[in-house]
């Protein structure tokens, strides 16, 4: 099963974005979603992950209809957004049990798994603090480590590594790795493919609001060449 995306069409009211466009994540891959800004990418997750209604076309997830049955369609995704959402009367500890009480995980095994990640990302010894403490990186860095202590099947990260420090994206990418190799799934935001090109397994074009190529991700440079020019 897999992230089935049909002839999706949608929006912000009366606008219309995104034009019939169609593509599938399949099972235990990372699909990168690239395009330059306004191209449809943001307008496309926050479809997929349940924050626009569909004009047109249809979205299900491992069966499950986004439409039909939404509940159970959207427990199956953790997403981590480009801007940080944190509470700011929350602690960071205070943070993690909420996700653990969200996601109905289990306590024991996900502040086992909480630990293990904050200590990857440097962030073990500030359990205690309150956001206004954190810098834009640590943020995403609670955003990380919220999602990764789920047991989600899709995972939508928009545009992960702003903001990150260099040892932070590569713990993310090896994160990112792990949970393919256990038949995890990965939607990711990208205005270039160059940091992920040798993780993702294929990618999708997008170029005012419609799908200008997919392929494999080693194709990329050749399918998409007025990128690749700009990455050059």
């Amino acid at each position: 099963m897999s992230l089935d995306i049909k002839n999706l069409s949608g929006g912000y009211g009366q606008l219309t974005v995104l034009k019939d466009i169609s593509f599938v994540v399949p099972d235990g891959t990372l699909t990168a979603l690239v395009g330059l800004n306004g191209s449809g990418k943001s307008t496309t997750i926050n479809h997929v992950i349940g924050l626009l209604n569909p004009k047109q076309g249809s979205i299900t997830l491992n069966g499950l209809s986004l439409t039909q049955q939404p509940v159970d369609y959207k427990a199956q995704i953790a997403y981590i957004p480009e801007q940080p959402v944190v509470y700011e009367e929350l602690t960071l500890k205070e943070h993690l049990a909420l996700t653990i009480a969200t996601y109905h995980l289990d306590e024991k095994i996900a502040w086992q798994r909480a630990n293990e990640l904050l200590k990857t990302f440097r962030l073990d010894d500030k359990l205690t603090w309150f956001p206004t403490h954190f810098s834009k990186g640590m943020r995403q860095k609670v955003m990380i480590v919220m999602a990764f202590i789920t047991d989600a099947k899709l995972f939508i990260i928009d545009e992960p590594f702003l903001g990150l420090d260099v040892i932070a994206v590569n713990d993310l990418l090896t994160l990112i790795d792990n949970r393919k190799k256990q038949g995890v799934t990965f939607l990711l935001t990208t205005h270039v493919l160059d940091t992920i090109d040798k993780h993702a397994d294929q990618f999708v074009y997008l170029k005012d609001g419609q799908v200008a190529a997919q392929g494999a991700a080693s194709d990329f440079v050749t399918l998409v060449p007025e990128l690749a020019v700009d990455e050059g």
